[in-house]
């Protein structure tokens, strides 16, 4: 049997399956009947899915700018200068509390404190707290609005940054970029809705490696996968069509595999075909909207500094800092950048001091263009990693050396722009950060947040997989975290 009218997709193609075996006669009837009864809302673009809240979004466009590897709370925005007194002595069991400890620390013999070597000064009329590591950031510092008290129940990098990516720790689900692109859509018909970039850290160029999984679209239609551009040679492969196709044969191929395709889905039912004729076309028209993307020629000196000496290197953090105002400005819905180098279990104060090296001036300069842009009124920028650090130190602690290791109790990120009130903190912790005191926010209640600034229902923006009503932020209650929206 071959079904062909359902117009509710999601489970089409595994019960066509089931279905083209010896029960099909049986079964046919009653299957077509449920396939009907079942299935998801909408494609997500609707303006009246049910997932959208009334009234216009505080932002159209996200650009997540994750520092994956864990930076340090306590030596970049949690000041703890009471720690000095404690340097050296061994982390007192009614702050650890019995706490889960990774294997690489498990067996120390103590937990000796490690005071940060870097200074505090508060900055901007907010008065926020940021490290000497910063030399460029504390411009922007009346835009921050820092969130300390950030939390997660994953402990090792691969779980914790597929927790904070898909809103659980176990692979196969859904980014949060591929939510909200099947959630809203994209405004631009000529690039992808989700655009991936990636840089490599000066401060420990071995970190922990990145997968193409943290930005899949799991169990959504595929063609809500974050599109990763290439940080070294062409930053999409196959743009320039081969020796002897011009543009009028490739359109006409399409055209013809379209046609095809069409029936070929017509006769399966299978919505990934779908997915591959859109791809196709999208592929198609990057052709001609790739290249003028790249082309910064047209950025003036002043901006060019601005971002740095390294924003014309390819693949560079700054050089993706200013490619993602420039998507922004093609209203691209989701731009993601992964800055790799922050796991820091020896020699960090080194190796943090190369990372902020490799970040802090594109950061500030990304905050202040898309400013005088006016982008910031409708863009949302996060910047943080998977989870935190310790306040003891991993392995030998010297005046000026240390390393650290995970700490998913509490940890700093912040956001700016649309929609967040700006040159604020949130959330205490306690004289070690290492405890939450005051105002914790779950990686849930985070993701909330930022669709609630999109506009979007948290727990209305769901997908039926295996029978159940997935969502990013789980099955448990997550709150949008009111306290820091404008």
């Amino acid at each position: 049997m071959i079904i062909t009218d359902n117009p509710h997709w999601a489970n089409r193609l595994n019960r066509r399956i089931f279905l083209g075996g010896g029960l099909a006669g049986i079964l046919g009837s009653t299957a077509v009947g449920g396939l009907r009864a079942e299935g998801n809302r909408g494609n997500g673009s609707s303006p009246d899915a049910p997932w959208i809240n009334p009234g216009v979004p505080k932002a159209k466009r996200i650009i997540y700018l994750f520092q994956s590897g864990a930076p340090s709370q306590m030596d970049l925005f949690d000041p703890k200068p009471v720690m000095e007194k404690h340097r050296g002595k061994d982390l007192p069991e009614s702050i650890r509390k019995g706490q889960r400890l990774t294997t690489m620390t498990s067996g120390q013999s103590n937990f000796p404190i490690a005071p940060s070597v870097f200074q505090f000064k508060q900055h901007g009329k907010s008065g926020l707290w940021l490290s000497d590591a910063w030399k460029h950031l504390p411009k922007v510092a009346d835009e921050i609005c820092m969130i300390k008290t950030v939390n997660t129940e994953a402990i090792n990098h691969d779980p914790a940054i597929t927790f904070m990516q898909t809103g659980n720790q176990l692979p196969g689900r859904p980014s949060i970029g591929a939510w909200v692109s099947y959630g809203l859509g994209s405004p631009n018909r000529d690039l992808p809705a989700y655009v991936v970039l990636t840089s490599f850290g000066s401060g420990r160029p071995d970190d922990q490696p990145l997968y193409d999984r943290l930005w899949s679209a799991g169990f959504l239609p595929g063609k809500h996968q974050g599109v990763k551009f290439r940080n070294k040679g062409d930053a999409v492969l196959y743009l320039t069509d081969p020796p002897g196709v011009d543009r009028a044969t490739r359109r006409a191929t399409l055209d013809r595999l379209s046609s095809l395709n069409g029936i070929h889905h017509q006769n399966l039912g299978d919505p990934e075909i779908e997915t591959r004729v859109s791809q196709y076309e999208m592929a198609f028209r990057m052709q001609s909207s790739v290249p003028d993307l790249l082309n910064v020629k047209s950025e003036s000196k002043e901006t060019l500094d601005l971002y740095g000496p390294d924003v014309t290197r390819p693949g560079s953090y700054a050089a993706n800092c200013l490619l993602a105002r420039r998507l922004a400005e093609r209203d691209v819905r989701f731009i993601q950048l992964f800055h790799m180098g922050w796991d820091h279990h020896g020699n960090l104060p080194g190796a943090l001091r190369g990372q902020c090296k490799d970040t802090d001036q594109a950061t500030t300069a990304l905050l202040i263009d898309l400013k005088r842009r006016g982008l910031l009124e409708d863009t949302l920028v996060v910047w943080g990693g998977e989870f935190g650090r310790t306040i003891y130190s991993q392995g030998g602690l010297s005046v000026d050396n240390y390393g650290r290791d995970h700490h998913p109790r509490c940890f700093s990120m912040f956001m700016a722009g649309a929609g967040v009130k700006k040159g604020i903190t949130f959330g205490e912790t306690d004289e070690y950060c290492y405890n939450i005191v005051k105002d914790p926010v779950h990686v849930n209640q985070l993701n909330a947040t930022i669709l609630h600034l999109l506009g979007i229902n948290h727990e209305r923006l769901t997908f039926t997989h295996q029978g159940l009503e997935a969502r990013l932020t789980g099955v448990e209650t997550a709150r949008v975290v009111t306290e820091v929206l404008a």
